[in-house]
């Protein structure tokens, strides 16, 4: 079994696969899709996903949009950075020095669990200047109690072993154990959805990147800037989320009252993955919303 997934095997079927470039960047190679035309719309991913989670979605957003959708760092196809802390700062800073490599200009970013972390980091640090930021299922706020105390070092230690990705990369050679996972999100996918993420799984070198992003990750910095965040920011809040409980995006608002709250009744962490066509549709009126209605007519 191979470190790092392979492109030509695991990504020989990959979705929107026409649509993917691999570009150098930040000191090392990214895989990331491109597609459509129109207003530029920056997709970022969550922990542990990479570009196959937009299988759906890319296409739809495509019709009204330029969509840019990297792998994040260590995962999918895109490299690892040498030595590198998987920390908000660094990957907000390496997604930022990405789109100035591409020379596109993010209207809207949307950001799936962690990835609307790192793009709120990247739009409150000047990277980019979105009309607005939109959380897919956000994972905006620190564990609190003991669960804070207790994920970080654990996490921490974890991803200090090098055996442990690839003990966890063995064990998910068992479909089942994939389809558990996914399942203790609170949603279901289709086969195909399975498949794509068993594919990286089994791959130690992507397992370690989300062990990385997890045992590095601190959001008391961002909880505290938000507030000081000038483009609206939506949160997608998907009713049966397991990962991210709903009631975590009713905390924020009693934080951040400008903060707007779109339901997504019976859907879990990977609404996006389910309904596809029923988040393309929200985005795009958001878009529309911002007065940008001639530029996302289908």
């Amino acid at each position: 079994m191979s470190g790092r997934p392979d492109w030509s095997v695991d990504g020989r079927d990959w979705p929107n696969r026409a649509a993917s470039r691999f570009v150098k960047a930040a000191g090392f190679r990214w895989h990331v899709q491109v597609a459509g035309q129109g207003p530029v719309l920056l997709l970022a991913h969550g922990t542990g996903a990479a570009t196959h989670s937009w299988r759906g979605l890319l296409p739809l957003l495509a019709r009204r949009f330029t969509v840019v959708a990297p792998d994040l760092p260590g995962h999918g196809f895109t490299e690892m950075p040498a030595g590198a802390r998987l920390s908000l700062p660094l990957m907000a800073r390496a997604l930022t020095e990405l789109t100035a490599a591409l020379g596109l200009h993010a209207t809207l970013v949307a950001g799936h669990s962690a990835g609307a972390a790192i793009l709120a980091r990247m739009t409150l640090d000047g990277g980019i200047a979105p009309r607005a930021v939109i959380g897919l299922n956000a994972a905006l706020l620190p564990f609190e109690g003991f669960a804070g105390q207790v994920f970080s070092p654990v996490a921490r230690l974890l991803a200090g072993l090098p055996v442990v990705p690839w003990i966890f990369a063995r064990r998910a050679a068992e479909r089942r154990v994939v389809e558990r996972l996914l399942q203790d999100t609170g949603s279901t996918l289709d086969p195909q959805g399975v498949e794509f993420y068993a594919r990286l799984i089994r791959r130690p070198h992507h397992v370690a990147a989300a062990l990385g992003m997890m045992a590095h990750w601190d959001l008391h910095p961002l909880l505290r800037d938000l507030r000081r965040l000038k483009p609206p920011l939506v949160l997608l809040v998907g009713g049966a989320d397991r990962t991210v409980p709903p009631a975590d995006a009713r905390r924020l608002r009693a934080i951040l009252p400008n903060l707007r709250l779109v339901p997504l009744p019976g859907l879990g962490h990977l609404a996006h993955e389910e309904q596809p066509e029923r988040v393309a549709t929200l985005i795009a009126g958001i878009a529309e919303e911002l007065g940008l209605a001639s530029l996302v007519r289908a």
